[in-house]
């Protein structure tokens, strides 16, 4: 018989040869691939390489459930739940329900069992099975597209926030149009959702990397605060902050920290009616950094506190949807507090009555602040971009801050460029004709250039980084790119020369 996907395979571990063997006929003659076990040991290897349901004696497992199968049922990803079927005497000598809630979705079937109850409730458990391998796939595909729909997303979003530092940058007075304003504040809310998006399989799949370096809490909690403020003041809301000096120190990732505490203030002050209140505090306790955020908003029931953390969990649907969003903030949150060691969750003494958000981090050291080195002096730049507004507003606002830029559309002519300007910095996307970024940093590596290379990418995973890394890119921008990004990339460059060339002279 031909081997069956693994969601169609059914293990068979039954002590009697002749009920054994009985039963791989029943199967087999009903085309289901019946895969005969010798004991538990190999039960749970089968079950490992994938499986569509195991039919066991409850004699191998009648004194207790082993370990290898208990430790197996625990360790199976959020999507599975392996169909477990026990052939169980009438006599009232079947599996107490304890042990079968230790193991999940386990169905008890009595001895004598018939061909027909034997198929229909095989059948029932790789039906259960194919839907779980389905609905996994679907996960799969949904989070490739949502990364395919975010980096083409991020090229003209990246051209339109630096088409708008442009003509910031041309206002002779100072004063912009009421227009210049709402562009500027939609293209936030749209950088915002295809963050989201983005951020969506690296929730679900644990890909959040972290950039650690040490970090006074308060600081960092002080920059989402400000930020936010603005927009709580137009809301009507008391907004206050109180800091324990010295705040805590913690070892952490800058921008990951403030998208936490950022999307905790959004959810306080979309939930909070004006003429209510949002206090954060920061403070140490004997074990933990904490940061709790109250406000007085619509709160929470029971139920909710305990769901609010889940991706796509809906609290109050209809202000949810009027108020916008996706509904991922809280489950980043999650996400990224739990990367960094520590714990979050929700209060509210119902609804209503509003809710806080408590947040433990582990502490660390002393802070230790990088110092910053001079973005402002003049460097030869080349910008390798196909897409021609991207590349055109990106040169222009380098020459805005007063660097000497070259430019090009396509690898082979980026290579052309760079080689023959020598420039300290080269900022290159990924995705070009010719041959792409990847390919034109090994290419101009190979070839001895020691500029700067900065990768351009509508992609950030650890896993694309790593990847930059490897073929020569010395730091990597994810779309759309910030002019702070820009000064601060070029600020990066000269520091880690500088401090190269002073490793040089002491040796």
């Amino acid at each position: 018989m031909t081997n069956a996907m693994p969601s169609e395979r059914v293990l068979v571990l039954v002590n009697g040869a002749h009920e054994r063997h009985s039963i791989r006929e029943i199967l087999e003659s009903d085309g289901v691939e019946a895969v005969l076990c010798g004991d538990i040991g190999q039960l749970c290897l089968e079950i490992d390489r994938g499986v569509g349901a195991a039919l066991l004696d409850e004699d191998f497992i009648h004194s207790g459930v082993p370990d290898e199968l208990k430790a197996l049922m625990r360790a199976q990803p959020s999507w599975s739940a392996y169909p477990l079927l026990f052939l169980s005497a009438r006599d009232g000598g079947g599996l107490p329900p304890r042990e079968l809630a230790q193991l999940g979705n386990a169905t008890l079937l009595d001895r004598p069992v018939r061909a027909r109850s034997l198929l229909t409730s095989v059948h029932a458990a790789l039906g259960s099975r194919r839907r779980q391998y389905a609905a996994q796939r679907a996960i799969e595909d949904r989070d490739a597209f949502l990364a395919m729909l975010g980096h083409e997303l991020r090229n003209p979003l990246g051209a339109i926030s630096l088409a708008v530092k442009l003509l910031e940058s041309k206002s002779a007075d100072g004063v912009l149009p009421r227009e210049h304003h709402i562009i500027v504040r939609q293209l936030r809310n749209l950088t915002g959702i295809v963050d989201e998006l983005l951020d969506v399989a690296r929730v679900t799949h644990g890909k959040v990397s972290l950039n650690r370096e040490q970090l006074d809490l308060g600081e960092v909690v002080r920059g989402a605060f400000e930020t936010l403020e603005p927009r709580a003041r137009e809301h009507g809301l008391l907004w206050q902050l109180d800091v324990q000096a010295p705040a805590p120190s913690i070892s952490g990732d800058r921008q990951r920290l403030e998208q936490v505490f950022s999307n905790l203030l959004v959810n306080a002050v979309k939930y909070t009616p004006p003429g209510g209140s949002v206090s954060v505090e920061v403070r140490r306790d004997e074990e933990a950094a904490l940061v709790v955020v109250r406000d007085t908003g619509v709160g929470l029931s029971a139920e909710m506190c305990a769901r609010v953390f889940e991706p796509f969990a809906q609290v109050a649907r209809s202000l949810d949807r009027a108020q916008g969003g996706l509904g991922l903030g809280l489950a980043l949150v999650r996400s990224v507090v739990q990367l960094h060691g520590g714990s979050v969750h929700a209060e509210s003494p119902g609804l209503s009555h509003g809710t806080s958000f408590i947040v433990r981090l582990p502490p660390a050291g002393a802070n230790q602040v990088p110092a910053r080195h001079d973005a402002s002096r003049s460097s030869r730049i080349v910008v390798v971009e196909d897409n021609d507004d991207m590349r055109d507003l990106l040169a222009e606002l380098l020459v805005v801050a007063g660097h000497q830029v070259t430019s090009a559309a396509g690898g082979p002519e980026g290579l052309e460029k760079i080689l023959s300007s020598e420039p300290d910095i080269a900022f290159i996307d990924i995705g070009l004709p010719g041959y792409d970024g990847h390919e034109l940093a090994r290419r101009v590596r190979s070839l001895g250039s020691k500029a700067w290379l900065v990768a351009l990418s509508g992609f950030g995973e650890q896993e694309d980084r790593k990847r930059s890394d490897a073929v020569g890119f010395d730091d990597h921008l994810v779309k759309p790119v910030a002019a702070a990004s820009l000064d601060e990339t070029i600020r990066r460059a000269y520091a880690t020369v500088e401090s190269e060339a002073t490793k040089l002279e002491r040796r």
